[in-house]
């Protein structure tokens, strides 16, 4: 329970003992936290005082080891060169390229070769650290993570997945208590359908109310295949007990629209027809048994795809209008081509004016977004495909400007209906709004998101913290083969056109210093990057871009452990080379790919640009940044000039519906801030109250 606490809203649950404590335990308790960054509130402190020994070495054994997992301080640390940044800085070329040979000779030979080197005493970290405080929490607000959780409006990621399922099986027939009057999001239904099926005895209750098409029931059954509830990947269906099978024919009976639902993913449907069998229940399912026949015998049948795309090509609009008012989220997306095919774009207008109120917030605040920005130059339009693996794809920006009387237009309709739907909750008073929240991107879609010490969404951009030298880090371990992760940094300048690289063929230039290259982690292996921030912005620099790629064309997702992050020291040859205390973020690298780019830095304004995305690899022998540099250059350009909706804008439609903005923190009601009140780390917050 706390290791999710913890992770999530930096709480802890404990309860009060009998006894009274030294203060010897408590203040050698409270150093070991600082060691790591942190430290308690005046509250935990004085429940911690009566507790005995016994029982406070369970909970320094406990709360150091979640503290250490989330850190990346669970492991060790050897890098190549045990006293860089200082060693390979001092270095001729001569010895770190003989070095460096003789450790690919090793691999050649299949043996390990690695150079041998007192690792000499460090001094004390120098560095000025701002700990953060654990604060006590409660049971109710705990069970809320669940709640907020499984009622989001948007995928929730592959952690709050492992969450959710904890949840489940903690709770298991009770769990019902906490889940929310309305699930929103069909992924999520369908997931929680699933864990309610493994774990508990009311998953089919809970289905027949919630599953309301064919396509439900293709996600929870791909959900329990171990498949991308998203369907944009395919999947291997597992074998379905008998019982399921009439199960999941009943549950398809009692749903609308069968046959042209489930024509929107007919391969996979043909292979769950394989697993479950209609036939055989015909008579009892025979509407399941007419849209299978379809499905496996290609029957003609007109779907509303196909009218869709005949409208679109006859640029019938009447009929387009006609077509998408009765699926509101839809016709949203599709405004923007239908403006444009258009001659007259008012019956357009007017239709949406009537549907918005229809259309989710965040598609809403998205179109808002796009038609905001729309009539403005840019280059690149950017897309997120959907999907479990963090990718992003861009193209030259084609679309022609649009009537500005109609772009306004749009934008007014879609921030008068956000306003008006806002106004339905709960009121918040006078309402504080930092300006700081214009950095940070509200969080659509976290599908794809990296388990991480902090979660915030693609696109926010995070000050750097006071110091010159940014440090990132990897640590690794072999898979069921050698596997070589390379850690890189690539510098670009403010056209994004490339400066140099600091990897493993370039271990050190201007204010860059590579740790050493490792190809083999049998028992874990770690690489770390030093930038010398104001070398770099003298040398021309403006971007720094984090690379992660699979030399040896593993997946990421087949290694036993893979994580990576970044601190900001002050004073780079002092502390041990990874310190806890300075670590500014730490993620999981899980994805199924072979090159992740989870971050840039933007030197000149000191941002960290948090991007968590993932690059298909070009084909050859080995897989480096340099192949790469096309699609890691076109990739920067894309997340430093994206155009999505800010917390700031969000917070100030909410302020407008239920609140009176104020300027200042004593006299709000409500805080939307960095530091204070609603922070942008509070994300199941945002999407459960204010999206």
């Amino acid at each position: 329970m706390n290791n999710i606490y913890l992770r999530r809203k930096k709480k802890i649950i404990i309860q009060g003992k009998n006894n009274q404590l030294e203060d010897v335990y408590i203040s050698t308790l409270l150093k070991n936290v600082e060691n790591l960054g942190y430290t308690f509130s005046a509250e935990i402190i004085e429940i911690l005082r009566t507790y005995s020994v016994d029982e406070i070495e369970e909970f320094y054994r406990e709360i150091i080891g979640n503290l250490k997992q989330l850190l990346g301080d669970h492991v060790s640390f050897k890098p190549m060169y045990p006293n860089f940044p200082r060693q390979v800085m001092e270095a001729k070329e001569s010895e770190l390229y003989l070095n460096a040979w003789l450790h690919y000779f090793g691999d050649w030979l299949g043996i390990r070769i690695l150079p041998q080197y007192l690792k000499e005493p460090r001094p004390t970290l120098k560095d000025n650290i701002n700990l953060k405080i654990i604060e006590l929490g409660n049971v109710q607000d705990f069970n809320l993570i669940f709640t907020r959780v499984v009622g989001s409006n948007i995928p929730v990621s592959e952690i709050d997945k492992v969450d959710i399922e904890w949840f489940v099986k903690h709770y298991q027939d009770s769990t019902i208590k906490y889940l929310p009057n309305d699930i929103p999001l069909k992924e999520n239904i369908a997931f929680i359908g699933a864990s309610l099926t493994k774990y508990t005895n009311i998953a089919d209750s809970f289905m027949r109310e919630n599953f309301k098409t064919a396509t439900d029931i293709l996600r929870y059954i791909t959900v329990l295949s171990d498949g991308d509830v998203s369907l944009s990947e395919n999947t291997k269906f597992k074998n379905i007990k008998k019982r399921d099978r009439r199960l999941i024919l009943s549950l398809l009976e009692n749903c609308t629209s069968i046959t042209e639902d489930m024509l929107r993913y007919r391969e996979q449907w043909k292979r769950i027809g394989e697993k479950i069998h209609p036939s055989e229940y015909k008579n009892k399912f025979p509407k399941c048994y007419e849209a299978f026949d379809v499905i496996r015998n290609d029957k003609p049948f007109e779907t509303f795809n196909r009218k869709l795309e005949k409208f679109l090509s006859e640029k019938n609009l009447e009929s387009l209008i006609a077509l998408l008012k009765n699926r509101p989220g839809e016709f949203a997306r599709k405004l923007d081509k239908l403006i444009r095919i258009s001659k007259d774009a008012n019956p357009i207008i007017e239709t949406f004016e009537q549907i918005a109120g229809k259309v989710s917030n965040a598609v809403l605040l998205q179109v808002l977004t796009h038609f905001k920005y729309r009539n403005q130059t840019q280059d690149l339009r950017i897309f997120f495909p959907k999907g479990n693996v963090s990718k992003v794809q861009a193209i030259k920006y084609n679309l022609n400007q649009i009537d500005e009387v109609t772009r306004l237009k749009v934008v007014s309709i879609c921030k008068d209906t956000l306003v008006q739907k806002f106004k339905n909750m709960e009121p918040l008073g006078n309402v504080y709004i930092d300006k700081s929240l214009e950095k940070y991107t509200v969080p659509f879609a976290l599908r794809s998101s990296s388990k991480s010490l902090k979660t915030i969404s693609k696109g926010s951009k995070l000050d750097l913290p006071d110091g010159n030298t940014v440090r990132f880090f990897i640590w690794w371990k072999d898979g069921k083969q050698r596997t070589d992760i390379d850690l890189s940094a690539i510098a670009l300048d403010k056209n994004y056109i490339f400066k140099t690289t600091i990897a493993y063929f370039n271990l050190k230039e201007l204010g860059g210093y590579h740790s050493g290259d490792i190809t083999s982690a049998p028992d874990g292996a770690s690489e770390f990057i030093d930038i010398d921030i104001n070398q770099f912005l003298n040398f021309g620099s403006r971007y720094i871009i984090m690379s992660i790629n699979s030399y040896t064309q593993q997946p990421f997702v087949d290694l036993p452990e893979c994580f990576a992050g970044y601190m900001i020291r002050q004073h780079p040859n002092s502390g041990e080379i990874f310190d806890p205390k300075t670590v500014e973020n730490k993620f999981d690298i899980t994805s199924n790919t072979k090159i992740c780019i989870p971050l840039i830095i933007d030197l000149e304004d000191r941002k960290v640009i948090w991007t968590d995305i993932s690059i298909t690899d070009r084909i050859g022998y080995n897989n480096n940044v340099i192949n790469n540099l096309s699609s890691i250059s076109l990739m920067s350009k894309a997340m430093t000039s994206l155009m999505k909706p800010s917390l700031y804008e969000l917070f100030q439609l909410h302020a407008e519906a239920r609140g009176k903005r104020t300027e200042s923190k004593q006299e709000a009601n409500t805080i939307f801030s960095e530091k204070e009140g609603i922070t942008p780390l509070d994300v199941e917050q945002i999407i459960a109250n204010f999206l």
